[in-house]
C-alpha cells in the first residue's frame, strides 16, 4: 500500500459534501443572526434613549402650556338686581356662591344656574345704610360691613357639607364671632366711608375712616376665663392722625402689624401698627404715575405684597424690603402692564403667587406674580366689569358685569408658576432684599412663595463635577501612563484588575464613608489635609531623588518595573506625618479650631459636608473609569512607535510625551468625558456628602446642591403632576441633555483625534 496516497486522501477534505454544505449553512445562519442581533440591540438602545427623552418631555410640556378659561353660565344678579353688589365669593367645591347686597342680604346661590339657595337678613339696625364693605384673609372667610351710624358689623360665611343618601350637600351658614351686633367704631356717629378688617380666629383688628383725616383702629381680643368656659372680649382703641382726607382704600395685612393707606392722588401710606396704641407711619410712596388714580388695590395671598391697579391699566406689586439698616421700605417690585383700561377690580389666588384681575373694557387677566407672567389675556365681555371672585382652588370664577349679569367661569391653570425668568433667572422673592437664585420647594408656612430655580441645582452639578475631576483626572491618568508603559508587566496585572474592581464599589458605600467618616476626620485635621497635598507629591519627588544615589548593586535587586512599589510607604508615612501634625499646626497658628479661624478672621464658612469631601469621594468613585479607558488607550498604541521612538534617540519620558499620549489622546479624551458624564450624573454621594444646601458658592468648603440629588431627595414626597413633580422632571431633562451634549462633543472631537493621529 502507498502510504503517501494514504497521507494526501485522509488529510485531502470534500468541501462539497453534505457534512460540509451542511456546517457552512449552519454557520451562515449563526451568522446572519448575530449580525442582527446586535444590529436590534444597538437599535433598542437608541430607543430607549429616545423614548427616555420624549417621556420627560411628555411629563415637562404641560408647565409652559397657557392657560385655558370656559364659559359655563351667565344669568342674572342672585336675588335681583334692584340692589348693588358689595362682595361675592365662592365655597371650595364652586357648587354654592355668595353674593351680599347693599340692602344687608347675604344670598347663597348656585353657581351652574344662579339659583339661589339660602337668603339671609343681616342685622342691620332700623335707619342705618351700609356705606362699605371689606373683607379678611380669605381662609377665615370673614366679612366686615361699614354703617351710616360709624359702626361695623362682622360676620363669616360657612360651609358645611354632608352626605345625605351619598349626595354631596352643602349647607351655607352665617356665623357673628363677635355678636350679632354692631361694634361701634366712630364715636361722632359719622358714616364709615373705608373699613379693613383682619381676623385670625382669637384676635380681630378694625380699622375704619370717615369724612375726616383720621383713621380709627380698634382691636378686639377673645380671651377665655379661667374660672368658666366664658369668653371676655378685649378692646384696644387707638386714632392715626392722616395728612389728608382724600382716603380711597385701607387694608391691613393678615398678621395685623401693617396698613396701607392710599388716597386720590396715588400715595400709599405705609403704618406699623403691630403696637395698637401707638401705630407709627412708616413710609409716604407715590403708587401712579401723575394724573393717573388708584382703582384697586388687593393683598396677594400671604399678606406680604399688595397688588395696586390704577386708572391705566397697570398692577404692581410692592412689598416691603429690609434695607442695610434693617429697616423696612415698601417698595415697587414688578408691574404687569398689559390691560388697556382701568382696573376694577382684583382677586388673589388663595394659595398660590397669582392673581385675576377685570377692567373697564371687559378684559380678564390672569397673572402670576413670581414668574412675572401674563399667563392670559382675553376679552370676555363688551361691558365693563365690577366684581370678581376666584374659588379656593383657582378652577373658577364669577365676574359680575355693569349690567349686573353674572358670568360663572372655569379656570384651567395649572402652572402659572413658571416662566424662564423663574427657573434660570434671578428673582425677587418676598420678604427678601434683593432678586436671587433660589430654590426652596416647600415651606411649613401657609405664605410660603414656591421657588424653582434650578440655576443654584445646575451650578451644584457643575460644582460637584469640577472638584471630583480636579481630584482623579490627575491621579487617573498619571497613574494609567506609569501603569501602561513604565509598570512591570506582572505588577500591571495585580494593579489594572484592582482598580477595575473598585469600580463596582457601591457610591451608596461611598457616599456612607464620606459623609459618617471623612467629612468628621477632614474637618478634624483640616490642616493636616493640605499639608497631606503638598507632602505626598513632595516625599514622591525626594524618593525618586534618593533613589539615584542608592549603590546600583542595591537599586539593581529590585526589578525593572517594580520601582513604583517603593513608593507605598513613602505615601504612608507621609500622610501619618501629615495627620499627626494637623493638631500643633491648628493649635500654634489657627487658635486650635481652623474652621472657626475660616469663618472669624476670613469670613469664609465652613460647612462638615462640603465640595472638598465630594471631591475626595467623587473622584475615588471616577478615577476607575478614566484609569481603565486611558489605560487601555495607551497600552494599545502600536509598539512599533515606541521602539522607533526609542531607536531615535528618544528617552522613555519624550517617547510617551511625544508619541505615546498624541496616538492615545483620542482614547483618553473619551475617558475623562466618561468620567465626567459620571460625575454630572452622580446621586448618593452627593446626597450623602454635601449637606444639600441649594447655595452657589464656588468656595471648596461650602457644600452645595446637585440636580441627581434634589431629584432623588424630593421626588418621593412631591404630588404626581404638581409643578414641582414637573419641575424635578424638567431637571432630570436638562441632565439628560447636558450628558447627551457632552457625549456628542466628546465623540465628536475623538473622531478628529482618530483621524489626525491615525497615520502615525
Amino acid at each position: 500500500m502507498d502510504t503517501d496516497n494514504i497521507t494526501i486522501d485522509t488529510l485531502r477534505h470534500d468541501f462539497n459534501s453534505p457534512a460540509s454544505l451542511n456546517y457552512r449553512k449552519w454557520r451562515h445562519i449563526k451568522d446572519v443572526v448575530t449580525r442582527y442581533l446586535m444590529a436590534l440591540g444597538g437599535i433598542s438602545v437608541i430607543f430607549a434613549i429616545v423614548l427616555i427623552a420624549f417621556y420627560l418631555l411628555y411629563v415637562v410640556i404641560p408647565m409652559f402650556k397657557s392657560a385655558e378659561i370656559e364659559r359655563i353660565a351667565a344669568y342674572s344678579v342672585p336675588g335681583g338686581s334692584n340692589s348693588d353688589t358689595l362682595f361675592y365669593a365662592m365655597e371650595e367645591q364652586r357648587e354654592v356662591g355668595l353674593r351680599v347686597t347693599d340692602q344687608g342680604q347675604a344670598i347663597f346661590f348656585s353657581t351652574a344656574n344662579g339659583e339661589i339657595r339660602e337668603i339671609f337678613d343681616l342685622p342691620i339696625p332700623a335707619g342705618t345704610a351700609i356705606t362699605t364693605i371689606a373683607n379678611g384673609d380669605f381662609t377665615q372667610r370673614m366679612i366686615g360691613l361699614g354703617l351710616s351710624d360709624g359702626s361695623a358689623l362682622l360676620f363669616q360665611h360657612n360651609y358645611k357639607v354632608t352626605f345625605p343618601e351619598d349626595v354631596r350637600l352643602i349647607t351655607p351658614e352665617i356665623y357673628y364671632p363677635f355678636g350679632n351686633e354692631t361694634i361701634p367704631l366712630n364715636v361722632l356717629g359719622d358714616p364709615i366711608e373705608h373699613l379693613s378688617i383682619q381676623y385670625d380666629g382669637e384676635q380681630a383688628t378694625l380699622l375704619a375712616h370717615g369724612t375726616d383725616a383720621n383713621i380709627k383702629l380698634l382691636n378686639l381680643t377673645k380671651e377665655e376665663s379661667m374660672l368658666s368656659d366664658e369668653i371676655e372680649i378685649l378692646r384696644e382703641n387707638s386714632l392715626i392722625t392722616l395728612d389728608t382726607v382724600s382716603v380711597v382704600s385701607l387694608r391691613a395685612d393678615i398678621e395685623q402689624r401693617e396698613l396701607y393707606v392710599a388716597d386720590e392722588t396715588g400715595n400709599i401710606y405705609y403704618y406699623d401698627i403691630s403696637n395698637k396704641t401707638n401705630p407709627r407711619l412708616v413710609q409716604k410712596v407715590t403708587a401712579v404715575d401723575a394724573g393717573i388714580s388708584i382703582t384697586a388695590i388687593e393683598f396677594l395671598a400671604g399678606g406680604i405684597s399688595l397688588l395696586v391697579g390704577d386708572a391705566s391699566g397697570q398692577i404692581a406689586q410692592w412689598f416691603p424690603v429690609r434695607d442695610a439698616e434693617n429697616n423696612y421700605t415698601l417698595q415697587k417690585i414688578r408691574s404687569f402692564n398689559k390691560q388697556k383700561s382701568a382696573i376694577t377690580a382684583i382677586a388673589p389666588e388663595y394659595s398660590r403667587k397669582g392673581f385675576v384681575a377685570i377692567d373697564e373694557s371687559g378684559e380678564m387677566g390672569i397673572y402670576h406674580t413670581t414668574a412675572h407672567r401674563t399667563v392670559l389675556l382675553e376679552q370676555i365681555d363688551n361691558h365693563a366689569l365690577n366684581a370678581i371672585s376666584v374659588a379656593p382652588r383657582v378652577n373658577a370664577a364669577l365676574v359680575e358685569n355693569e349690567n349686573k349679569e353674572v358670568q360663572f367661569w372655569h379656570l384651567h391653570n395649572e402652572h402659572p408658576e413658571i416662566s424662564w425668568q423663574s427657573i434660570w433667572g434671578k428673582v425677587w422673592y418676598e420678604s427678601r432684599d434683593k432678586p436671587e437664585y433660589i430654590w426652596q420647594s416647600s415651606s411649613a408656612s401657609s405664605d410660603f412663595e414656591p421657588k424653582f430655580s434650578l440655576t443654584p441645582l445646575a451650578y451644584g452639578t457643575f460644582k460637584a463635577a469640577f472638584y471630583a475631576m480636579m481630584f482623579a483626572i490627575p491621579l487617573a491618568i498619571l497613574g494609567a501612563m506609569f501603569t501602561a508603559y513604565f509598570m512591570a508587566p506582572k505588577m500591571r496585572q495585580v494593579v489594572k484588575p484592582t482598580i477595575e474592581i473598585m469600580e463596582a464599589l457601591p457610591t451608596v458605600i461611598l457616599g456612607f464613608l464620606a459623609g459618617l467618616w471623612l467629612a468628621p476626620f477632614v474637618e478634624l485635621h483640616l490642616p493636616g489635609m493640605f499639608i497631606m497635598m503638598l507632602l505626598v507629591p513632595l516625599s514622591i519627588l525626594l524618593a525618586a531623588v534618593a533613589w539615584e544615589f542608592v549603590p546600583g548593586n542595591v537599586r539593581n535587586m529590585v526589578a525593572e518595573g517594580w520601582e513604583a512599589a517603593l513608593l507605598i510607604p513613602v505615601i504612608i508615612i507621609a500622610v501619618i506625618i501629615s495627620v499627626h501634625v494637623s493638631s500643633p499646626i491648628e493649635n500654634m497658628f489657627f487658635g486650635g479650631n481652623m474652621p472657626l479661624w475660616l469663618s472669624r478672621e476670613m469670613g469664609i464658612t465652613y460647612d462638615q459636608r462640603n465640595s472638598m469631601v465630594v471631591g475626595f469621594a467623587m473622584g475615588f468613585a471616577v478615577i476607575p473609569t478614566i484609569f481603565s479607558i486611558s489605560e487601555d488607550a495607551i497600552y494599545s498604541v502600536p509598539k512599533h512607535l515606541t521602539t522607533g521612538s526609542l531607536a531615535l534617540g528618544a528617552t522613555s519620558w519624550q517617547t510617551m510625551v511625544r508619541v505615546v499620549l498624541l496616538t492615545a489622546s483620542p482614547g483618553i479624551f473619551s475617558a475623562i468625558m466618561i468620567g465626567l458624564g459620571r460625575a454630572v450624573g452622580e446621586t448618593m454621594i452627593v446626597v450623602m456628602a454635601t449637606g444639600n444646601t441649594a447655595i452657589m458658592d464656588m468656595s471648596i468648603f461650602e457644600g452645595f446642591r446637585a440636580m441627581s440629588a434634589n431629584i432623588a431627595v424630593e421626588m418621593p414626597e412631591t404630588e404626581v403632576d404638581s409643578t414641582h413633580y414637573r419641575i424635578l422632571f424638567l431637571g432630570a431633562l436638562v441632565l439628560f441633555a447636558v450628558t447627551f451634549f457632552l457625549n456628542t462633543i466628546a465623540e465628536i472631537v475623538r473622531q478628529r483625534l482618530r483621524n489626525k493621529y491615525s497615520s502615525l
